[in-house]
């Protein structure tokens, strides 16, 4: 990747990910120094990156860990950086829990406030005069409380709901006791408060999907058979280090528990150099909020990343299922809540696909007829968070496009219908509602297209003015504007003027003597629909708008902030961008907000299928030309005779791979 637009040294090969050693070594370190012990739990662990100008000028330096750690038996919090190379501790701060906010939620919490809640008074009779009294029966769903009261304030909170689960097997999402919820301290295992807002009815109707016998019906017939194949494996290498080469593209895998996939050093090759795009790209954040103000929902909104590290939460994938074709997979190595490394096998899927028609012309001079394929190279992992789940495939093209798409599936939430009209939910089944939500997103795109010295221009479509210029008022144009600093660089989509931003380097022109750049097309689907003065506005202020650009500081790397979890809000993009630094010319990243607003269907229960979301980035005056000219005609038995050489046939059968 190296570029006289910022030097030899602007690749780090260094292994990009956690290995399972520096884990354990982190641990024997933490043991020692007496910050890991019982009742302390491991709430994140993950590599801590060093400052890129650091390494672009050949300074590389130990590897370094953050960890963030919780005493479930005193409260105390504390955040440290460990470096397992040097046998030491670099730092070790105590978090002021009121002002702080907490560390994510730990395993240990889901079956502990279980517990308490079963033994208390309270809620037991809230449950007995519902006619419930089954405890084998009654699963407690603990949530992330969100903003605390004054009187709350310091503690390790969980705000939880009831579901009935009939039957081991029995999908409890079909059955919630709504309008009820109870406060658990999971520090002191004490219920604070149990709310008995509403006496709703528990929905009876099973939902149990996963049951063929539920269905009632027999599978759907003449479904064929769909086999992918490449005889001769797949065109894409990855080496020790993560970096993965395929046609032209070169990228850096890791994987963390919080973001989950991360890559670096995202480069295409143009002629004979590889030229740098994207220095780092991840999923920083994920919020969930809800849109039911009710007494006893009014506090739902979770943070997938920041409060539930939602790469911990991986899946394994499965050949022919998750994943179809010549598939590669790649392990992700986590630290467990003791501090001991925990390997999810098959956690990402690498392979490629077709991708439809890459272009086409059949001309009516020349008599010519010409089309290629594209496909593209695929990079995914799933994961399930509680009720949901949601699969991140980023997608890297022939034509240099990179895309993210994610695909959100899984259970809806579920509530007691309240009756016909309700405004904040849809009924899914008979008296079982869905509250309306959103899935928002934040995309962090550390830029470096061409080199670090970035900027970035509007883009929107205009109608020119009837005049001696547009004198039959046909003409339109496109008009840029440049966003020189973070508070100007704070904006939001407008699909009707075809509004997009490309980050373009100043310092590097193309063939035609324009800047180099890459276009951001956003979705341009609604942001957070809360009000200002909101707890969850404060909380999540990044995602009332579409585009953030920050000057690039290696610290900042959540929009929401270190610590979500019952943080008092105004932490991350808010405060950074106070200082509105100037982020024209400069090393810059971007913060891309999307996602869905979901008013739920019938057919989203008992299981969602997918809906999607994301975004697409295209090379704009990056290359000199069409960058695929290159691509040689397919070679397939169902193209034209007499046009095409007849394929070797061999068989082959889809493999995964460790």
């Amino acid at each position: 990747m190296a570029s006289p637009a910022f030097g030899a040294n602007a690749r780090s090969t260094a292994v990009a990910t956690v290995r399972t050693d520096e884990i354990e070594a982190s641990r024997v370190i933490l043991t020692r120094e007496g910050l890991l012990g019982e009742n302390v739990h491991v709430s994140y662990f993950g590599l801590l990156e060093q400052d890129k100008r650091e390494l672009f000028a050949g300074r590389i330096a130990a590897r370094r860990f953050r960890a963030m750690l919780v005493d479930l038996g005193s409260g105390a919090s504390f955040d440290v950086v460990v470096v397992p190379g040097e046998d030491r501790i670099e730092s070790a701060r105590e978090l002021d829990h009121a002002i702080d906010g907490q560390v994510p939620v730990v395993l240990r919490e889901f079956s502990l406030v279980e517990e308490v809640v079963h033994a208390d008074e309270r809620w037991l009779a809230a449950m007995a005069k519902r006619g419930l009294t089954d405890l084998s029966q009654l699963r407690v769903n603990p949530l992330s409380a969100g903003v605390l009261s004054a009187a709350e304030s310091g503690r390790r909170i969980q705000r939880c709901f009831t579901f009935v689960q009939k039957t081991p097997s029995d999908l409890g999402w079909a059955h919630p006791v709504d309008g009820v919820t109870v406060m658990v301290d999971v520090v002191t295992r004490e219920v604070l408060d149990v709310i008995d807002y509403i006496d709703l009815p528990v929905p009876q109707e099973d939902g149990n999907f996963h049951e063929a016998a539920w269905v009632n019906e027999p599978p759907r017939a003449g479904i064929k058979p769909i086999e992918i194949t490449q005889p001769d494996g797949p065109s894409f290498t990855i080496d020790d280090n993560g970096v993965l080469s395929w046609l032209g593209w070169q990228l850096q895998l890791g994987f963390d528990q919080r973001e989950g996939l991360v890559f670096h050093n995202i480069s295409i090759a143009d002629g004979g150099e590889q030229r740098p795009v994207i220095y780092r790209a991840s999923i920083a954040e994920m919020m969930v909020p809800y849109g039911d103000p009710s007494p006893q929902r009014w506090f739902q909104n979770f943070f997938d990343c920041g409060e539930y590290l939602l790469g911990g939460f991986a899946n394994s994938l499965e050949l022919g299922c998750d994943c179809v074709g010549d598939i590669t997979y790649l392990d992700a190595v986590l630290a467990d809540a003791a501090g001991n490394a925990r390997v999810v096998p098959q956690a990402i899927c690498i392979h490629e696909e077709d991708a439809g028609i890459l272009w086409k012309h059949t001309d009516n001079w020349n008599g010519s007829s010409d089309s290629r394929r594209n496909r593209r190279l695929v990079v995914s992992f799933f994961v399930t968070v509680g009720n949901y789940d949601y699969g991140f495939y980023w997608y890297f093209s022939l034509d240099g496009s990179i895309e993210l798409e994610v695909k959100a599936t899984g259970i809806v939430f579920t509530s007691a219908y309240p009756g016909a009209g309700y405004e904040f939910a849809s009924e899914i089944a008979p008296g079982l509602g869905a509250p309306y939500h959103q899935h928002l997103f934040s995309a962090r795109l550390d830029m470096m297209v061409g080199g670090i010295d970035n900027a970035v221009d509007e883009l929107e479509a205009r109608l020119v003015p009837r005049g001696d210029r547009n004198p039959t008022g046909t003409g339109f144009t496109q008009v840029a504007t440049r966003l020189s600093s973070e508070k100007q660089a704070q904006r939001l989509a407008d699909n009707a003027l075809g509004r997009v931003w490309v980050v373009t380097n100043p310092s590097v022109q193309n063939r035609l003597g324009g800047d180099i750049g890459y276009v951001l097309f956003p979705e341009g689907k609604p942001v957070l629909l809360a009000d200002s003065e909101s707890d969850i506005y404060q909380r999540a202020t990044f995602s009332t708008k579409h585009l953030w650009v920050t000057a690039y500081e290696p610290d900042e790397l959540y929009p929401a902030g270190d610590f979500v979890n019952m943080h008092p809000g105004g932490a991350g993009l808010p405060a950074w961008t106070a200082a509105d630094r100037n982020v024209d010319s400069t090393d810059i990243v971007l913060w891309h907000t999307f996602g869905l607003t979901h008013f739920p269907r019938l057919e989203d229960w008992p299981i969602m299928p997918v809906d999607s979301t994301g975004f697409v980035l295209k090379p704009h005056g990056f290359f000199g030309r069409n960058p695929t000219l290159d691509i040689p005609e397919t070679m397939s038995d169902h193209c034209a005779p007499g046009h095409h050489s007849e394929p070797d046939h061999h068989e082959h059968h889809s493999k995964g791979q460790s």
